[in-house]
């Protein structure tokens, strides 16, 4: 079978027809390198932290930082913590002539209860000196015992878990069970001056004598530890100011 000639007309037709087809294939490849490329930076966005790890995502020193914060702010607490149980304890120890040693050791455990109960420390502390005046084998007449003055026949609920009526004698479990009757007085007047009334079993007390002996004595403790803190504030300042004038009297190269 004969083929003829293909005319120079046909053939350049067809080259151009090829030709034009080239513009929209470039502009889809473009199109097709743009949203593999954006693709890639939205993973990259969204997992790089699973895929390559938090060491690619922040630097080393900022990581440090992060982990070293925690631990800066548990310090300082601490030296807060501390600082306020010493100007507590020498202010117990002068005013109810005991042990320094032995005040510290009752104002934490005082702490300690406030913190679990949700009281006010310096109130267990204000009841503590009301009560014994810190003398952890007190005992009246009415049978009250031990710091916060307890009489365990009425709380033997309480004693049980520290051991038993024995245990009135012992500080610690003696703050931790005045600490959690007054709580429950509390609870049950709504009001701290009825509570404390109840707790001394003297609600027919119109004046109020032992809830004011008591709050009077929070009172003092506060004082104690706001004179304390602005001597701390003080001689920071001074310190400050010393250390700044050192610098400024360095001769000059």
């Amino acid at each position: 079978m004969r083929i003829g000639k293909l005319s120079p007309g046909g053939l350049q037709g067809i080259r151009l027809g090829r030709l034009a087809h080239w513009p929209r294939r470039i502009v889809s490849i473009v199109a097709l390198c743009a949203s593999v490329a954006a693709f890639g930076l939205i993973v990259e966005s969204q997992y790089s932290e699973y895929l390559f790890g938090e060491s690619l995502q922040k630097p080393a020193e900022s990581q440090a930082g992060t982990r070293l914060q925690p631990e800066r702010q548990v310090v300082a607490r601490n030296a807060a913590e501390e600082g306020r149980y010493r100007a507590l304890s020498e202010f117990v120890a002068r005013r109810y002539l005991v042990s320094q040693e032995v005040a510290y050791d009752l104002v934490r455990v005082a702490y300690r209860a406030g913190h679990q109960l949700q009281l006010d420390p310096l109130l267990i502390i204000a009841v503590i000196a009301v009560e014994s005046r810190f003398n952890p084998i007190a005992e009246s007449v009415a049978g009250a015992k031990g710091l916060m003055q307890i009489i365990p026949k009425y709380h033997t609920d309480k004693l049980e878990e520290f051991g038993g009526e024995r245990a009135v004698y012992d500080p610690a479990a003696n703050i931790q069970v005045g600490a959690k009757i007054l709580k429950d007085y509390l609870r049950l007047t709504g009001n701290l001056g009825s509570a404390l009334q109840m707790y001394n079993g003297a609600l027919g007390d119109t004046e109020d004598q032992y809830s004011n002996k008591v709050l009077n004595e929070q009172s003092r403790l506060q004082q104690a530890l706001s004179q304390t803190s602005a001597r701390a504030q003080t001689a920071s300042v001074v310190r400050t100011a010393s250390a700044r004038s050192q610098v400024s009297i360095l001769p000059l190269d």
